[in-house]
């Protein structure tokens, strides 16, 4: 008969074979048990993403991560710098490229200006260009970070350390390590969603950016659809009525559950979760991407009839619908924000594209009191130089601007962090932080925090070494909490 506890279906002779430090890990077990990461019971056993307890009081319970993927301008954004204006067209003073050690930065590089105006809104006067104005009526509800730093400068890497906080393909996401810690409460709908935009430019990284790495399968993130089938072929084809799934799946289980007592592999209880799960996202899944029982005044926040912010105005609607249901972590992506050149073109294209959807979240979540227990998150792998783009040329009108890891802009609503203020400071180009710098393993630490983890107990034994998203460093910032 199968045990609720995978360990405990292990056979005398694969459980030698197979571990090495068996009492290393039995007291694992233990430990993680005692951390309220590892439950066992029945439930679990079916269920891997059944509810678990934090190691303390959460003061959010989902998270909602806008990843704009590329890059955006932070200076043409949200870091005004009257300084630019004074030196552009000028070589960059050497003073601020001492001892800088990046491929990508050119000592050539001229002082870009930004051609955008800047208005202070809020009680704190938070900075938003005109590129976005939605944005800016949000920002008594934001915390603005204007001195995040990262380890990497080009695209695909940064990426990732981004969203899984290393470099290694093997490493899971965030919102993997998010569902491994707290399960999902939705029952009918996948724990980790991605959504992805329309804008016709992949995201560089790809899955490696939403994977489960050494984590099971079951904490992958799900891509979604905003339109037609949610995932393709979830639906029965024509002819299998719901009785001959409903069976084909129980024998599927059956047949799942005999290997499982067999081997007791825990990726195999993530397989018939899988399967379970998706039988009963046949009749969720269409429910979520039914819109008709919004009200015409929130499918018009959002700009659901607007062809220019119909793509990830839906993916923002069904992001708020999903936290509803109880799915985990949402994550949306829009590419590409990589302008080395028609910079400002490009930028008001994205903008017209994502703010009016962005700005309709958060207000969203507010009026309905969803703000308070989800995270909300905007921002990217790192930002953009203070200098023109000297590698694709910079043509009058066509100037843009390269990968800047140093010190850019990230946003955070809701989820106890402190709304209505700005954290960090640059220095006078934008180039380097002044004050309270934000190094993204911080970053980290404190998005788990709030979640109500220890981020240095949020740990993954494998092949004999302690895995977690902020690796062996990370502290959290009190400075960005309530």
């Amino acid at each position: 008969m199968l045990s609720p506890d995978p360990w405990l279906n292990l056979k005398r002779r694969h459980f030698l074979q197979s571990t090495a430090c068996g009492l290393g890990g039995m007291a694992l077990s233990s430990l993680l048990a005692r951390d309220g990461l590892a439950e066992s019971g029945a439930l679990n056993a079916v269920n891997p993403l059944a509810v678990k307890t934090p190691h303390f009081k959460p003061r959010a319970k989902n998270v909602i991560f806008i990843f704009m993927s590329g890059g955006p301008s932070q200076l043409d954004l949200f870091d005004p710098k009257p300084q630019l204006q004074k030196l552009h067209g000028q070589p960059v003073p050497e003073s601020f490229l001492k001892g800088i050690q990046d491929a990508l930065i050119k000592t050539t590089a001229q002082v870009m200006a930004s051609p955008r105006k800047f208005k202070k809104y809020g009680a704190a006067g938070l900075d938003f260009s005109d590129n976005l104005p939605h944005l800016g009526t949000c920002a008594d509800d934001l915390c603005m970070i204007r001195t995040v730093q990262t380890d990497v400068s080009n695209h695909h890497p940064a990426q990732m350390l981004m969203n899984s906080g290393s470099t290694m393909f093997d490493r899971p996401s965030m919102g993997s390590w998010v569902t491994y810690g707290l399960g999902s409460e939705s029952e009918n709908l996948p724990g980790y969603v991605v959504l992805l935009s329309n804008s016709g430019k992949g995201v560089d990284g790809g899955s490696s950016l939403w994977t489960n790495g050494i984590l099971p399968s079951t904490y992958r993130g799900v891509t979604f659809r905003s339109r037609g089938e949610a995932i393709l072929y979830l639906s029965n084809p024509e002819g299998v009525s719901p009785a001959m799934q409903q069976a084909r799946i129980n024998t599927i289980r059956d047949l799942n559950a005999q290997r499982f007592d067999q081997v007791g592999d825990p990726e195999i209880a993530s397989r018939i979760a899988a399967y379970e799960l998706a039988y009963r996202m046949q009749t969720a899944a269409p429910d979520l991407l039914d819109f008709s029982d919004e009200s015409k005044a929130t499918l018009d926040m959002y700009g659901i009839e607007n062809e220019t912010t119909n793509w990830f105005g839906s993916n923002a609607l069904l992001a708020r619908r999903m936290v509803e249901r109880g799915v985990r972590f949402v994550q949306l992506y829009h590419s590409t924000w990589d302008d080395h050149s028609n910079l400002d073109k490009n930028l008001k294209t994205n903008c017209e594209m994502t703010d009016q959807p962005c700005a309709a979240l958060i207000k969203d979540l507010k009026q309905r009191g969803l703000l308070d227990d989800t995270l909300v998150i905007w921002g990217a792998e790192f930002g953009r130089t203070p200098m023109t783009e000297v590698r694709r040329g910079s043509s009058p009108g066509r100037e843009g601007r390269d990968h800047h890891p140093f010190s850019f802009t990230m946003l955070m609503a809701g989820g106890g962090v402190k709304a209505g203020t700005v954290i960090g400071k640059t220095d006078d180009l934008g180039f380097h932080p002044v004050e309270q710098p934000v190094h993204l393993h911080n970053l980290h630490a404190t998005i788990l925090h709030q979640l109500g983890f220890d981020h240095t107990k949020l740990i993954l034994k494998h092949k004999g070494l302690d895995y977690r998203l902020t690796g062996v460093e990370g502290e959290v910032l009190d400075m960005l909490l309530a």
